[in-house]
């Protein structure tokens, strides 16, 4: 009888499979589970779709796994670890610190960037040496952030030292609100301030408060099959340079919307700009604007430069998606007649699609923003703007609003969440600066309405 229940238990011992992997589940069910915050330096929806350097990496790992990324975004990191303590999420690709504490069952992947915490200050603000000098003036942080750790960590060797944690705001909100003069001084990470400074280019660094942060991934670790295809991904990401190309895309060192530097394009008007103008004005016939403000379009985006690329994807002077080419029957991008035949064709289908009851010139602008950021996100900034008691059809009050979008209390409101704010009204200012001087060198003029909206 003993033999017998002996052999029955061996064979049932033997049909028993082990559980599978995190890695296998993975793949069984065709889809990665990333969780991320709503930051630039993580992921947003951008005129063209999701964007953000989390975002990339995130996406480059689910096609080599040859599976659908499904990555969603929560307020903030307290909701990452409860994603990750749950399961729901594979991994949480949110600019974390290695060697803060994770949930059980989870673990760091390898750094994939190197960050220093830097204390900054507005231009024409006192620049302190180190945080002794800092003791009586006004600095406020993220609370609950690792910055705010930092400084609890140093008023250790400086009892005395003091600032505000802030509940409601992230880092970006932060250095909008120093440029503004509201505070002293704010502590960020270095690739959140190389994003900063883009559209406040009046903050300054005074000292590296920290060296060395690593950021990593956090993974589920249940089992060490996803850790160690992260480590591997990772490792080939850097030995071929993608790594590097990816993080230069959003905190490299290219200044994206220069002030207006009129000497130089004064320049450009008489070197390049007359073998494109025929085009430009050719184009601008066909969907009826002012051929200037194609010119100052296609400026704005490439200097006229028909070879221009982007580390994004974008190409050619009018710098197109290859789907937004596409879906316009633009036969080559790096052709300069094709490129701004499809800029003015895009143009007029951004224009026809902002409400008709928007009178110039501030259709034009409004075009131009969503041009650069996406309809759906100027629709958001024009609800904010109604929600504040102005005018959602007037540029010069929407674009008071749209920088809102940068910050948690008010992009948690609206339909398609953080955007970039200050990137579309920018844009518009270059162009239309842009616009102002083509009107003084260049002599003839366009369509009625649109020299009024330029004029204006």
């Amino acid at each position: 009888m003993k033999a017998a229940l002996a052999i029955i238990a061996t064979l049932l011992l033997g049909t028993c499979s082990q559980p599978p992997t995190v890695l296998e589940q993975i793949m069984r069910a065709g889809e990665l589970r990333v969780v991320t915050p709503n930051l630039p330096s993580a992921y947003y929806l951008g005129a063209s779709g999701p964007q953000g350097p989390e975002f990339e990496l995130a996406s480059r790992f689910a096609a080599e796994l040859g599976v659908r990324l499904y990555i969603y975004s929560v307020p903030n990191v307290g909701d990452v670890m409860r994603e990750l303590e749950s399961h729901r999420a594979h991994i949480a690709a949110a600019g974390l610190t290695r060697g803060m504490k994770l949930p059980s069952q989870t673990g760091f992947g390898p750094p994939y960037q190197q960050v220093r915490e830097h204390l900054i200050f507005r231009q024409g603000g006192v620049r302190v040496r180190n945080l002794a000098q800092a003791v009586n003036s006004h600095i406020e942080v993220v609370a609950g952030s690792a910055h705010a750790a930092t400084l609890e960590q140093a008023r250790l060797a400086v009892p005395n030292l003091s600032w505000v944690e802030n509940p409601s705001a992230e880092t970006e909100e932060l250095l909008y609100r120093l440029s503004r003069r509201e505070f002293d001084y704010t502590v960020a990470d270095s690739n959140e301030f190389a994003i900063g400074r883009t559209f406040h280019p009046d903050i300054r660094i005074a000292f590296d408060i920290s060296v060395g942060k690593a950021l990593a991934w956090a993974v589920d670790a249940r089992d060490p099959s996803l850790l160690r295809r992260v480590t591997a991904f990772y490792a080939s990401l850097k030995a071929e340079g993608r790594l590097a190309s990816i993080l230069d895309t959003y905190y490299g060192d290219v200044d994206r919307f220069d002030y207006i530097q009129a000497r130089v394009f004064i320049d450009d008007i008489q070197e390049r700009l007359p073998q494109y103008r025929h085009w430009f004005k050719e184009a601008a016939s066909q969907v009826g604007v002012d051929w200037r403000l194609l010119a100052a379009i296609g400026y704005q985006e490439s200097h006229w430069v028909p070879t221009a690329t982007s580390p994004t994807g974008v190409r050619g002077l009018m710098m197109l998606t290859e789907e937004t080419a596409r879906g316009l029957n633009i036969p080559d991008r790096l052709d300069p007649r094709d490129s701004i035949f499809g800029g003015a064709q895009y143009f007029l289908r951004v224009r026809n699609q902002i409400p008709s009851r928007i009178l110039e010139p501030d259709r034009t602008w409004m075009t131009l923003a969503a041009y650069n950021v996406g309809l759906g996100h100027l629709e958001d900034a024009r609800i904010l703007t109604q929600m504040h008691g102005k005018n959602p059809d007037s540029w010069d009050d929407v674009r008071e609003h749209l920088p809102l979008l940068t910050q948690t209390k008010w992009y948690t409101q609206v339909k398609r969440g953080y955007a970039r704010g200050w990137e579309p009204v920018r844009f518009v200012e270059n162009i239309r600066s842009y616009m102002d001087i083509l009107d003084w060198v260049a002599a003839d003029a366009g369509p009625p309405a649109q020299r009024e909206a330029a004029a204006k």
